[in-house]
């Protein structure tokens, strides 16, 4: 299994979980209260869009993923959202390893 497949399984797993925020408002809103501990922005998002996210993720010491496109996150955590938020340490930690790697 690809470091990114393992990723977007995580991903998946992590919405069943309900530890995922989903959408842009609710995540910016997460990443404001710090609740977001990594915010996944797809590659494919328009560049105000990934602008507003990254500068508040890195302001805000969010560690950011944007290596997956939208329909990649789509099918990963099945909603149609642009940007995700994951609100627990654990999965955070093990997707920020797994894509370093």
């Amino acid at each position: 299994m690809t470091p990114n497949q393992a990723c977007l399984n995580l991903l998946g797993l992590s919405r069943r979980a309900r530890k995922q925020i989903a959408g842009e408002g609710l995540t910016l809103a997460a990443i404001r209260n710090q609740s977001a501990k990594l915010v996944f922005i797809a590659s494919d998002a328009g560049p105000t869009t990934a602008k507003k996210f990254h500068d508040k993720a890195q302001s805000y010491d969010v560690p950011v993923i944007d290596t997956f496109t939208k329909a990649e996150l789509s099918a990963a955590s099945g909603n149609q959202r642009t940007v995700i938020a994951i609100t627990d340490r654990g999965f955070a930690r093990k997707m920020v390893a797994i894509m370093t790697k």
